[in-house]
């Protein structure tokens, strides 16, 4: 009788992330960054926030920037933030001095349909558990400081109103960390006059606040301040803007954040630096980390590692329109994510047919990648390489036709296993990321320019990054962005609130569409964080739980011990 060899279990993400050996945070900062210790302020054993005047201090040429993005985002998944994890290890591993420099997860995704975002596989950050759950408190930081805000102007209304707010163009939204539908729309100041006078109101998730997106671009504690006063909170019934700083609010806002702005330490399985500071949605906000983390790590590393949110369509162009324009960076070379599931599930083929070898699928799903690589190389100006994050059912005649494609338009692709081999894995593409960020071929360039008006500036980025024909708006819609032109705003980028998972506004057309119309719907302005948002298509900004939820999984033990968390 022939006896099989027992089918050996694949440890899931957290099982991987739990037996790993880290260091202490004060002796890793220490080896591999050189940041002493009365620089750190440890939360625990293995996270710790860099103080900043010690960062102020450093002097000398920063490391070499690169940005990892990604084709359109599929159910199938790309896997962009292990590849950052993957490629910094790898990066490191070939003798690179790198840190790398990711967002924190929000909570509503977590609990919702995404899970975690702290990497896969063997390109984890750690500690997995505490990054995904609260960290070191910024997000509740962010929240409170944005809530203050609220509950100052209604308290200012009941106690006489004197900057007159017109009940009626009151903008300033709540906010909470959770994907909670029921909080979209809702009227407060119920129960009687000494609760305040009554009113529509609603909550976002707290990754779009403009809160959040202020303490992303600050530079300074004296800059975050000034922006948080520039907040506009509603209009008078003449239209005369009311901004947090009528409220004297800017002062306890910023001292809500003052630990906040210190970008956070920690480290990946493999010991290496990774900065993880701030978090604004990419399909909602500008979806990148922290100025302050990016341009920390450039001081501390000799390669610096970043993501932007979603595909190239969205984190990209915000990374480089909004985040470059308003901080100075540039990046060096650019990193396109994709896998043959993911493109072959945008040529039509069904998630659970994604296994199969599909030729014809993955020839229809490639567009997508195409026009991301087009966009990187001639709208923003940076040499790329593809990774493919591999799976085991990818066939070579598949990857063949991938190479055969890419070699068109002189792109390399390189496969990529950090997911099963860590650091080992993404040899290749460090190699790759090192060669074009030496050869000085980027020039980044913006979509736009600052002096093109607000309209041109939305009509730019749908013709030149989406595909589309046109874009368009209704009469009021159209009203308000020239009113925000005539009152001074027009020189501010725009930040464009779309589905990540097309190029159109219809989340269900894949691929490359082309000739459509980018349908504005409802337009916002950020006068803190300085840029307009345009909301387009049928976009929230409060996400709802799935029918089954990430948190069904989620659970811990009598020792304390989590498990469930992806």
């Amino acid at each position: 009788m022939t006896i099989s060899a027992p089918v050996r279990a694949v440890p899931s993400d957290i099982e991987i992330a739990q037996a790993a050996t880290l260091k202490p945070v004060l002796q890793m900062a220490q080896e591999r960054l050189g940041i002493p210790v009365h620089a750190l302020e440890p939360y625990g054993h293995y996270k710790a926030k860099i103080d900043l005047a010690w960062l102020n201090q450093q002097t000398g040429p920063n490391g070499k920037l690169v940005l990892v993005t990604a084709i359109s985002p599929t159910p199938a998944g790309e896997g962009k933030t292990t590849t950052v994890v993957g490629l910094g290890d790898a990066l490191n591993r070939i003798g690179k001095r790198t840190v790398i420099a990711l967002r924190e997860p929000s909570l509503g995704p977590v609990f919702g349909m995404k899970g975690g975002a702290a990497g896969g596989g063997y390109a984890q950050v750690v500690p997995m558990e505490d990054i995904n759950l609260h960290f070191t408190g910024d997000f509740n930081a962010i929240a409170l400081a944005h809530n203050l805000l609220a509950a100052l102007i209604d308290n200012h209304i009941h106690h006489g109103n004197s900057l007159r707010f017109d009940f009626r163009r009151i903008v300033w939204r709540r906010v909470i960390d959770m994907n909670d539908r029921a909080l979209r729309s809702t009227v407060i100041s119920l129960g009687g006059s000494g609760n305040g006078f009554p009113r529509e109101d609603g909550f976002d998730i707290v990754v779009a606040s403009e809160v959040m997106a202020i303490f992303c671009l600050a530079t300074s504690r004296k800059d975050l301040k000034a922006r948080l006063g520039n907040i506009i909170v509603g209009y008078t019934r003449d239209l005369t803007p009311i901004r947090a700083s009528d409220l004297q609010a800017q002062g306890a806002m910023a001292a809500l954040l003052k630990d906040a702005i210190k970008p956070n330490l920690v480290q990946t399985l493999e010991n290496n630096p990774a900065i993880i500071h701030g978090g604004p949605f990419a399909n909602i906000a500008h979806g990148c980390n922290t100025v302050t983390a990016t341009q920390a790590a450039l001081k501390l590393g000799a390669y610096v590692v970043t993501e932007a949110g979603f595909g190239a369509d969205l984190g990209a162009e915000k990374f480089i329109d909004i985040k470059c324009r308003k901080s100075g960076l540039r990046p060096d070379v650019a990193v396109i994510v994709a896998t043959l599931r993911a493109l072959k599930y945008h040529g039509g083929v069904d998630l659970k047919d994604l296994n199969t070898p599909n030729l014809i699928a993955l020839e229809k799903g490639l567009p997508n990648l195409e026009r991301h690589v087009e966009n990187i190389r001639h709208r923003y100006g940076l040499p790329c390489v593809v990774a493919l994050n591999h799976f085991t059912a990818d066939t070579e005649p598949e990857l063949t036709l991938l190479r055969r494609h890419m070699d068109r338009q002189g792109v390399p692709v390189v496969i990529a296993r950090h997911w099963s081999d860590g650091s080992a894995g993404a040899e290749e593409l460090a190699h790759a990321v090192v060669k074009l960020a030496e050869s000085g071929t980027a020039h980044m360039r913006y979509v736009y320019q600052d002096e093109d008006s607000l309209w041109e500036k939305m009509k730019a980025i749908a013709t030149k990054v989406y595909g589309a024909a046109d874009i368009s708006a209704d009469t009021a819609v159209r009203s308000k962005i020239a009113k925000l032109q005539q009152d001074g705003y027009g020189h501010y980028p725009v930040c464009v609130a779309k589905t990540q998972y097309s190029f159109s506004t219809d989340p269900k057309l894949r691929g490359a569409p082309s000739g459509h119309m980018v349908n504005i719907r409802e337009v916002r302005l950020a006068a803190g964080a300085e840029f307009v948002v345009m909301i387009c298509g049928d976009i929230m900004t409060m996400p709802g739980l799935p029918k089954e939820p990430a948190s069904s999984r989620i659970d811990i033990d009598d020792d304390g011990k989590i498990s469930g968390l992806f």
